[in-house]
């Protein structure tokens, strides 16, 4: 069972950046794949980016070039930098998380894939 907490959501204006973190209990981050997605009022779940359990990264369209995923297994935690904010970018953000064979390098972006989620964070971007 894996426990997952995020913080560092907020407000932000447009064109400003936040940090995003997902701290784990029960396992380790660097034992699963793990994901963060997004979900704006009216709108289905997204997801934006996964970090696999062999390092390699996958983005959204939506956010690549603006959003980098991490992870700091010393810290058992799993960080989403959000850069060039905008309007859109407006929603809850979750952490997820599958548990993996050791080097596996499989990701998946659909919500399905993935056994735990944490309650997520806000992120609110104004003009």
């Amino acid at each position: 069972q894996v426990q997952l907490v995020e913080s560092g959501g907020g407000s932000v204006q447009s064109g400003g950046s936040l940090r995003l973190s997902c701290e784990a209990s029960g396992d380790t981050v660097s034992s699963n794949l793990m994901a963060w997605f997004r979900q704006a009022p009216g709108k289905e779940r997204e997801g934006i980016a996964t970090i696999s359990r062999c390092g390699s990264t996958r983005y959204a369209d939506s956010v690549n070039s603006r959003f980098t995923i991490s992870r700091d297994n010393a810290k058992n935690t799993l960080f989403l930098q959000m850069n060039s904010l905008s309007l859109e970018d407006t929603a809850m953000y979750y952490c997820a998380a599958r548990p993996t064979p050791t080097g596996s390098c499989f990701y998946t972006l659909n919500q399905n894939g993935y056994n735990y989620w944490g309650r997520g964070t806000q992120v609110t971007v104004s003009s």
